[in-house]
């Protein structure tokens, strides 16, 4: 067995494997080394989802020229000097190993400058070697350029997804770091194009609504607690706010985002019973601990922490979110207090006895039958202002007795003085009118009458006949195996209807959610999706595959569903990866379809059911319909 040495490059190169997954991770620890410098602006500029180019440039402290060079070595770092500090970790960046872990695997350009220097200098490193340095004329702070991300790592490069998807993951590192620092102003450019502008703010709450959309403003509360183990501040979502799946959810400590299913379990406990399962609210909470309480040094990528007793902080959380929801009220309530709102009367205890309360009072006839004279009026009319509508005439007729006396209607309505009727401008063919019709009520019957007798129970079954007793159908379960061989045949073929909606819905999906859609918007096109960008985190639903509702309030709820399909992971092979999206999609239009009301839609209903391939299972294999036997009915009786 021959022993030996790594070289210091590839040693590099396998160290820079926990720190580098992907161009995200260069995005995550460039900014928080900008933030850690002091610097005020940090501008990030992306191409081709980092596989091309990834610059940040900051305003901070800059470096001088041996420094510069310096901080590309393995543990060199500037937030460490003594065994102790690692007990007192306030900043992002201490192992000095994310420039080292960078140039193993890019080829890196710095150009940097102090304040006090006139003259700053650009150092390039490519595959762990220092290059060159020279120097150059530069604004103060740091210029980082990383081209070329795993070119010497093919099968790394090779393992990366599509551009949409990797951007994504660098916008989910930016959101993070942006959150934790509102005073910091944050620019983020993808190809050209500007994604986020933030300023910095006025608050944190200014911050988060730049963030994350303007509509959270309205749907999160604020969250307080200080006491010796910890203080919790930050927001917390309303309870009727709350979505299905995971988003926005945010934990920070000291200022460093990090995961922890344990403390999203405290913030779901505090929401039990006031949520549907399945459901998650928004929250973005921020800890201040000591940090001699935590230890951040437990995983690479720093994003997860231990915490001393993290049984406390578990009850504190619960505690206080569970406080703030039951001390704010989250329905609606009168606001007696607007301006331009009329005054309302205070009225005395004797009002009364100066202007009584009468109750109206009302008449019957127990005599009157509306079944006499087979719905023709009597000789004696119950009503002497009734009006009688000719055929397409507007006017009303005059009343019985001014035409024909008070004898000249017979019983039948066909003895009366068809010249009196005529007279009176109503025409020749008024007397048809009266005259009794033995297909009275059948109009439309031939029309709406579906081929068979069809029951629909409380909106959720159809019930009808069948061969040997009664067919029951489900109709959530009908409407799921309809549109699953629908989409199956969209997705295969190509074959889809669109619905197109009467008024275009727009939803804010935010701009981690803009590129699951683009990433997938040729698969949505051909199940029959019309979905267009608006702006960087808007899109507007133009239309919905045939079956799902287009009203407003659906269309919301199904993006959101969408969304979750979406994000799941679609490795499969493609036979399976179409019969899994299809199911999907089935079930979520299933959930928004319109309701089946009537005889006719339910028959509709059957028709598209069995002209699946296999109409009694979902693809789920959930029993679609169920047959009662006439045997089984008399056993009943």
């Amino acid at each position: 067995m021959d022993i030996r040495i790594l070289p210091s490059n590839i040693a590099n190169m396998i160290a820079a494997g926990e720190v580098v997954q992907r161009p995200a991770s260069v995005v995550k620890e460039l900014i928080e080394n900008a933030v850690d410098a002091g610097a005020d602006q940090v501008t990030v500029v992306i191409q081709d989802a980092g596989r091309t180019l990834i610059q940040v440039i900051d305003n901070g402290c800059g470096m001088s020229p041996d420094q510069a060079v310096l901080c590309f070595e393995r543990h060199a770092t500037s937030k460490l000097h003594t065994a102790e500090d690692l007990s007192n970790i306030l900043t992002f960046g201490f192992r000095g190993e994310a420039l080292a872990s960078i140039a193993a695997v890019a080829e890196v350009t710095l150009k940097t400058r102090r304040e006090e220097d006139e003259i700053g200098c650009q150092v390039d490193f490519a595959d762990s070697q220092h290059v060159a340095t020279n120097e150059i004329a530069t604004a103060r702070g740091a210029n980082f350029s990383v081209r070329n991300l795993f070119y010497n790592v093919p099968a790394r490069r090779k393992f990366l997804k599509s551009d949409n998807v990797e951007f994504k993951h660098i916008v989910t590192e930016f959101i993070r770091v942006a959150l934790t620092r509102p005073d910091i102003g944050f620019t983020l450019t993808h190809n050209g194009k500007d994604v986020y502008v933030l300023r910095p703010a006025k608050s944190l709450k200014f911050r988060i609504q730049d963030v994350l959309g303007s509509n959270i403003a309205s749907e999160i509360v604020d969250i307080c607690a200080e006491t010796k183990v910890v203080e919790i501040h930050g927001f917390t979502g309303r309870p009727d706010a709350a979505r299905k799946g995971l988003g926005n959810q945010y934990f920070f400590v000291n200022g460093r985002y990090f995961r922890s299913p344990y403390l999203h379990k405290a913030v779901m406990k505090a929401y039990e019973g006031l949520i549907p399962e399945g459901y998650t609210p928004s929250y973005i909470i921020y800890l201040d601990i000591d940090p001699r309480a935590i230890d951040v040094n437990i995983h690479p990528t720093k994003t997860e922490i231990k915490f001393e007793d993290d049984s406390v902080v578990f009850q504190i959380l619960y505690a206080c979110i569970r406080e703030v929801l039951g001390r704010n009220s989250f329905s609606d309530s009168i606001d007696f207090d607007r301006e331009g709102v009329p005054d309302i009367p205070a009225f005395g205890k004797n009002f009364d006895e100066f202007r009584p309360v009468s109750e109206p009072q009302t008449g019957t006839d127990a005599s009157y039958n509306p079944f006499d004279n087979d719905g023709f009026p009597s000789d004696v009319s119950h009503f002497d202002n009734a009006v009688v509508y000719g055929g397409g005439q507007s006017a009303a007729a005059p009343r019985q007795a001014d035409i024909f006396g008070a004898n000249n209607w017979g019983k039948s309505g066909q003895d009366f003085d068809k010249n009196v009727w005529q007279s009176s401008g109503y025409g020749a063919n008024a007397g048809a009118f009266l005259e009794k019709r033995d297909d009275y009520g059948k109009l439309f019957e031939d029309k709406i009458s579906p081929s068979k007798s069809v029951l629909v129970l409380q909106g959720k079954y159809i019930v009808t006949t069948g061969r040997s007793g009664l067919m029951v159908i489900n109709i959530h379960r009908a409407m799921e195996r309809i549109l699953y061989d629908r989409f199956l045949n969209a997705m295969s073929r190509n074959d889809h209807v669109t619905q197109t909606a009467l008024f275009p819905v727009s939803v804010q999906v935010g701009v981690e959610n803009m590129c699951l859609i683009s990433e997938h918007s040729q698969m949505l096109t051909d199940l029959g999706f019309d979905i267009a960008p608006f702006g960087t985190d808007t899109i507007v639903v133009n239309g919905v595959p045939e079956g799902y509702s287009a009203e407003a309030g659906k269309v919301q709820t199904m993006v959101g569903d969408l969304l979750l399909i979406l994000a799941e992971d679609h490795s499969a092979l493609p036979e399976m990866m179409a019969a899994n999206m299809a199911s999907r999609f089935a079930r979520l239009g299933a959930f928004s379809a319109d309701p089946v009301t009537n005889p006719m839609e339910a028959q509709r209903l059957i028709e598209q059911l069995f002209a699946c391939e296999n109409p009694e299972y979902t693809s789920a294999g959930r029993r679609v319909m169920s047959l009662l036997p006439v045997d089984e009915i008399d056993k009943k009786f």
